[in-house]
């Protein structure tokens, strides 16, 4: 059965339907603006996410949320499109390596996402066993069994272009640059700018305007 793509009804009222989002260069100015205040995101309505899988997209949707999806299906389509959305260094090859580290909440969930494109370049999926080659993944997921040592990890990265996701409380308070949230059956991200900066990354100042929280 092919993997089916989700919808998320995004914690917004839509008015006149979803627009598109076009991924743009990452201006530091913008960047330096993008923090918003905790609440309901008043943007979200405008974005449309695009999966480039032939005419296939993962648009707003009124009414399916996450008691209409496993949540980590969404989860996985959110880190999918931290990826589309992220100004990768130009140097960098034709492949995304998306790593799990730590006991794996996706299971088959997340499958779907390896081989997709990103742009010019295609998402590889790993599971790692430990830590020891975290600076080889360009996005790395830090399971919550794994996130007593994020600290840690974060400052082992700092340098490297690996953009460090995380689904636990606090987490980007801790230093992992995009941390998922979960509340009223909603899924959500606040982002650590300076952490996702260090590593010579840069997000697109409009998803950065949908972050719940950017910390600078």
């Amino acid at each position: 059965m092919p993997w089916t793509l989700p919808t998320i009804d995004w914690p917004v009222a839509r008015r006149g339907g979803p627009r598109p989002l076009d991924k743009g260069a990452t201006d530091a100015k913008d960047n330096a603006a993008g923090r918003t205040g905790a609440g309901p995101f008043r943007r979200l309505a405008r974005l449309l996410m695009v999966w480039p899988l032939g005419s296939a997209l993962l648009v707003v949707a009124e009414g399916v949320g996450a008691a209409d999806l496993p949540e980590y299906r969404l989860k996985a389509a959110f880190l999918y499109n931290f990826a589309v959305y992220t100004d990768w260094p130009a140097d960098s090859d034709d492949t995304l390596t998306l790593c799990i580290l730590g006991q794996d909440p996706f299971g088959a969930e997340i499958d779907g996402l390896d081989g997709r494109q990103v742009g010019s370049r295609r998402l590889m999926l790993r599971r790692l066993p430990d830590a020891t080659t975290a600076r080889n993944c360009q996005i790395l997921f830090i399971a919550a069994s794994a996130i007593g040592s994020a600290s840690q990890l974060t400052h082992a990265l700092q340098g490297h272009p690996v953009l460090t996701v995380a689904d636990s409380p606090n987490a980007a308070r801790a230093g992992v640059g995009i941390n998922m949230l979960m509340k009223d059956a909603k899924v959500s991200f606040e982002v650590n700018l300076k952490a996702v900066q260090q590593g010579g990354l840069g997000l697109s100042s409009k998803l950065l305007r949908l972050a719940r929280e950017v910390y600078q």
